[in-house]
């Protein structure tokens, strides 16, 4: 008599796609179509099987799970190599460090959900598996032209988000307001955007009343932030890759000035290290060894304060300059 298969290892999923995610090939094994067309618009397919893959996910969707929208705030929980994320009392995914394997199970609400799967479900799955493939998550903000892609590092409220868009505004393309995906390419560091939404603290949004004015249905509240997806805010495109030029590490002030000095390898490094997450030692030299080469590039100390339009055409005066 056959053993009841209560992890569901016998499913089909018989989907089959291939993609590079933050620069690692990857493989997502599924049975909807819904999840297909949700990671084709997160990461960049590709049209053949590469061998070897960074990452395997496989993704059930359970027909018999009734739930619906809204979703509660997901959770992540760590043990040793394996690390689970669940979205609701039925939906979750286990990720097999070691193995570089992820598997899930969703719901058809959740799987007919694709903002909640690029901006939550795929980010978060980004997030754990990242050092172990290569990768390093930062908290910075990210934007780039032809010529500069630059990171914009700072803790929480020295005003990355409201940066990045005054830059965009100026002619930039927007990567990233808050955490940013970077790989090692030869010797170069490249940066990774996801479609996920960017936020305002409500104390920015005096700067960007356009916001509001331009297209009042992609922003919600959540209390004093504002949520919304940059390409429809004046014309701000998104950039999915671009290599990183400079690194602008950001220090806040109530009053108005712009104080832009040289910062040394040393000091970047030891900020770019700061608060990050526990990873396997393997995966924590891995991405070691990408902020090391971050900081080996221009890296620059920004003490300001005033309008952000302001502050941004100052940044690209000094950029030229430099």
């Amino acid at each position: 008599m056959r053993s009841p298969d209560f992890l569901r290892k016998n499913v089909e999923t018989n989907f089959c796609e291939y993609y590079t995610a933050t620069g690692a090939p990857c493989q997502l094994l599924t049975n909807s179509e819904q999840v297909l067309e949700a990671a084709r618009e997160t990461f960049l397919p590709l049209k053949l099987p590469v061998s070897p893959i960074a990452f395997s996910m496989r993704f059930w969707v359970d027909d018999t799970n009734p739930s619906r929208p809204p979703w509660p705030k997901p959770y992540v929980r760590g043990f040793n190599h394996l690390v689970f994320a669940g979205f609701d009392e039925v939906s979750s995914m286990l990720a097999n460090l070691r193995t570089r394997q992820i598997i899930g199970r969703f719901s058809p609400g959740m799987a007919e959900d694709l903002t909640y799967y690029k901006t939550v479900i795929f980010p978060m799955l980004l997030t754990i598996v990242s050092a172990t493939i290569g990768v390093a998550e930062l908290h910075c903000a990210c934007v780039a032209d032809h010529e500069h892609c630059l990171l914009l590092v700072g803790e929480s409220g020295t005003g990355k988000s409201t940066l990045s868009l005054a830059l965009c505004q100026e002619g930039f393309g927007f990567i990233s307001d808050d955490r940013t995906f970077c790989s090692l390419e030869d010797r170069d560091v490249y940066v990774w955007g996801l479609p996920t939404r960017a936020k305002l603290r409500g104390e920015a949004l005096h700067w960007f009343r356009e916001l509001h004015a331009a297209n009042p249905s992609d922003t919600h509240n959540q209390g004093a932030d504002t949520w919304f997806d940059p390409e429809t805010f004046n014309g701000v495109r998104r950039i999915q890759r671009a290599r990183v030029t400079s690194a602008i590490f950001l220090e806040q002030t109530a009053t108005r000035q712009f104080c832009f000095d040289p910062l040394s390898s040393t000091e970047a490094l030891q900020r770019l290290t700061l608060d990050l997450m526990s990873e396997l030692p393997d995966a924590a030299a891995k991405r070691s060894e990408v902020i090391a080469r971050i900081a080996q590039s221009p890296c620059w100390r920004l003490r300001y304060g005033g309008p952000p339009r302001w502050v941004a055409n100052q940044i690209l005066k000094h950029l030229t300059m430099s």
